[in-house]
């Protein structure tokens, strides 16, 4: 008797939270079965859980914002925010010309290694044009990453 209530306690727990009704079930050679349907008459429901489902949110009239900026919050002049985009955006456009001449400084030192290493044609050449194949690699996506940055702009 103990060893059958450990086990429907722990088929009870390990249930999942969105089962609304769980069912104990004895057949007819006296064994017992836990399931979240009811399978026979013989079925009592044992464990009921309340619907776990929410509604969606309502939306607010006039799409107000769900946190709205406090009344004392310091805000921005217009004017003084497209100069700071303009800035940023200026920016962004010096640091990608800048990492694209990195890229190409780059790929220049690695098919240098590459041509020098493939008459060696060993093994370790091979792990010795590694770091110059890692650079080329992350300035590759530091442009992919002032690209993305540069698209998100107004």
């Amino acid at each position: 008797m103990t060893r059958s209530t450990l086990a429907f306690l722990l088929a009870a727990f390990a249930m999942p939270a969105a089962a609304q009704t769980i069912y104990r079930c004895t057949d007819a050679n006296g064994g017992m079965l836990i399931s979240n349907t009811r399978v026979d008459k013989s079925c009592k429901a044992v464990v009921s859980s309340p619907d776990s489902t929410l509604p969606a949110p309502r939306a607010k009239p006039g799409g107000a914002a769900a946190n709205p900026t406090p009344a004392g919050f310091p805000r921005v002049p217009e004017d003084t925010q497209k100069s700071r985009d303009t800035d940023r955006k200026r920016i962004l456009e010096q640091e990608l010309v800048a990492e694209q001449r990195s890229l190409d400084q780059a790929q220049r030192e690695l098919a240098e290694q590459q041509r020098v290493r493939s008459s060696e044609g060993s093994a370790s050449a091979l792990d010795r044009a590694q770091p110059y194949r890692d650079r080329v690699a992350q300035h590759e996506r530091n442009i992919v990453a002032i690209q993305k940055e540069l698209s998100g702009l107004r």
